[in-house]
């Protein structure tokens, strides 16, 4: 019957942690663009400079060639010359590239970079040998990697240092308004006087909110005593003069049955005022009023009190063997939640037999024939309950309050019925059993 709770405390991420991972992931996306953007620089480079290098050189070989009729070339350690008058046959590998610069080349499992140039509508290549500056240019790519990581894990111990020192005011706060406890009057969230701004805004918004609530839980209780007081006031009036009055000699039996009537239904109302200002009250505080109970002796004196309830109708009561069983809560308030459940049995049923029984270890069972309710009364009981009120189209009052009772004093109500094979009703008066983790 108990709404679906929010998510517990411990599963929700804390601010520090959402800050510092929105922090973090901002800076190792900068990292990763800055890193590829060097690359990328460096591939622009690193042509520019292959393209001056080498046509630096075929040009100063070109005008050797024009200048020095016996000048012969002769290949270097890195620098080779196909085709041309003096170069090396051009190899298959190379046949494919066209005029301008190519790099990334492998010639016989090294890299390579090629310049090739028409001249004399012949093409004239020369390859560089670029291995050993790609193994350093690799080298250098590493070393940056590993230094925007290693700069990235600092910044994070760093920001995450930060982080924690700034949002601590907000930690601590946080506790002291969690230490408040709602029984106790005159408590504050003290705010220190070096808090930020957005800090002394939460605990001075907080602190008035205590304020007023305070102002409210004491307005309440005043007017719950005054209540108790003025409503249980004049029933016991009549409820007393009704007694008075069946005593006096010579009243007629007629009188005599109103009077017995009129003193019964002053005891349930009694009962319903007691109800409806425990609904009023904060739980915790019913431990003043509660004692120990019987319930098995308890609850044939209920049954005799509703048998009136059955006259006129071929409906029987019967009460099983009881166990011995107790338990310790206000007594009016289990008269009138026992009650009301076997009034709305009887007042539900025309013909037949009514159970009602005891289970350990404090479980009130009761079976009636009557009309029964269909899955969709049940459930708009319980959803009135769920949402404090409503109407009350199916089921009656004495359902729809016992429901809510059961909310409130962390009891358990179970309602199972078919319509036209009657309802059963348990009232567990032990402690709901708590939610399964997710």
């Amino acid at each position: 019957m108990a709404a679906e709770s929010p998510a517990p405390a411990w599963r929700r991420a804390r601010l520090r942690n959402k800050i510092l991972l929105a922090v973090v992931a901002s800076m190792a996306v900068l990292s990763v663009a800055v890193i590829f953007q060097g690359l990328v620089v460096n591939e622009y480079v690193e042509r520019i400079v292959w393209k001056t290098l080498l046509d630096g050189e075929l040009d100063h070989l070109l005008a050797r060639y024009r200048d020095e009729p016996g000048y012969r070339w002769v290949d270097s350690d890195n620098i080779a010359l196909y085709g041309g008058p003096e170069g090396k046959p051009i190899p298959p590998t190379l046949t494919g590239y066209g005029p301008g610069l190519h790099d990334d080349i492998l010639v016989e499992g090294r890299d390579t970079v090629l310049l090739v140039r028409d001249v004399d509508d012949r093409p004239v290549m020369l390859a560089l040998d670029a291995e050993p500056l790609e193994a350093r240019e690799r080298e250098l790519a590493a070393v940056i990697i590993a230094a925007a990581l290693t700069t990235l894990l600092l910044a994070t111990c760093a920001i995450g240092w930060i982080v924690a020192r700034l949002t601590r005011p907000l930690d601590t706060i946080a506790e002291r308004i969690g230490a408040i406890e709602p029984d106790r009057p005159g408590q504050r969230v003290p705010v220190p006087a070096h808090a930020s701004h957005e800090v002394a805004v939460i605990g001075d918004a907080f602190n008035n909110f205590l304020d007023r609530n305070a102002r409210f839980v004491e307005r309440e209780r005043g007017f719950i005593n005054q209540a108790s007081h003025e409503l249980r006031t004049p029933i016991a009036v009549i409820a007393g003069a009704a007694t008075l009055a069946a005593r006096e000699p010579g009243v007629p039996d007629a009188t005599r049955g109103q009077l017995e009537r009129i003193q019964r239904t002053a005891r349930e109302v009694e009962q319903l005022v007691s109800l409806l200002l425990v609904l009023a009250k904060d739980p915790a505080r019913l431990s003043d009023t509660s004692e120990r109970i019987d319930l098995d002796a308890l609850l044939p004196e209920i049954v005799s009190q509703h048998r009136h309830l059955a006259e006129g109708k071929a409906l029987a009561i019967d009460v099983a063997d009881l166990p011995r069983v107790s338990l310790r809560a206000p007594l009016p308030i289990v008269q009138a939640a026992i009650g009301n459940l076997l009034r709305n049995a009887i007042e539900n049923s025309d013909r037949g037999r009514i159970s009602v029984r005891l289970e350990r270890p404090a479980r009130v069972v009761i079976e009636d024939p009557g009309h029964g309710m269909s899955p969709e009364e049940i459930s708009a009981i319980y959803a009135r309950m769920a949402r404090e009120g409503g109407s009350d189209d199916g089921g009656g009052i004495g359902l729809t309050l016992i429901a809510r009772l059961c909310e409130h004093l962390d009891w358990n109500l179970h309602i199972a019925s078919d319509h036209g094979q009657g309802t059963t009703t348990v009232l567990d008066f032990q402690p709901r059993a708590p939610a399964p983790a997710a």
